[in-house]
């Protein structure tokens, strides 16, 4: 039986040990390949202006630039801690001049409507506040014909898998946020009862092993 949902943060992840923890963790998936960025290139996100929402340290969207070509990001994000790390991060790519990190809560994004080719998310939506009002301002900001893809932990992977997620976790100062996040992730069945009310309600949710993807496009 899955247990319950606890809510973690609605604050991002803030502190300097906390976010150098997080961005060596980060770092880490991206060197072994562990990163989302083939299926956000296979959800069909691979060209014009993406808004990143929850960018953390950024590489999910600095990888999406490097293999992509012409292509620009806004990364949006409620930690000024995290705003800075990406910065930082987009320089030492070489991106400066194809990203723009800002501060912002994704239930009111700061931007007009249509103003995206696309828009992706990874690892963020347990965190956030109102879910729903999230799906609605991302329709809301997407160009006709643009797409979307979130993607995050699932509460309901089970024992054998969110064990294995806990040893596999480097450094070890950051395995007690990954149990917080799995207990406030959402479970598949939960998002498809969410986004029924929403404007992303034709989207295509699935799962996998330890994650849940939802995406789609705006007919």
């Amino acid at each position: 039986m899955t247990k319950p949902r606890i809510s973690e943060t609605d604050n991002g992840i803030q502190g300097e040990l906390v976010v150098q923890a997080y961005d060596e963790m980060e770092r880490g998936l991206r060197d072994k390949g562990w990163m989302e960025t083939g299926t956000l290139l296979g959800s069909g996100i691979t060209t014009g202006h993406a808004l990143e929402i929850g960018h953390g340290p950024g590489y999910l969207g600095l990888e999406w630039l490097k293999l992509t070509e012409g292509t620009t990001l806004t990364g949006l994000d409620i930690s000024p801690d995290m705003q800075a790390l990406a910065q930082r991060n987009a320089s030492d790519y070489g991106f400066d001049s194809r990203t723009d990190y800002q501060l912002g809560n994704c239930n009111a994004l700061p931007f007009a409507e249509n103003s995206f080719d696309a828009v992706f998310t990874n690892g963020s939506l347990h965190e956030w506040e109102e879910p729903s009002e999230a799906f609605n301002e991302m329709w809301r900001v997407l160009k006709s014909g643009g797409r979307y893809f979130i993607s995050d932990l699932r509460r309901d992977m089970g024992f054998v898998k969110s064990s294995f997620l806990w040893l596999s976790t480097r450094p070890v100062s950051i395995r007690r946020g990954l149990l917080t996040s799995i207990h406030a992730a959402y479970t598949p069945a939960e998002l498809r009862n969410m986004i029924a009310g929403t404007a992303l309600c034709e989207a295509q949710i699935s799962g996998n092993w330890i994650g849940v993807t939802i995406q789609g496009m705006k007919h």
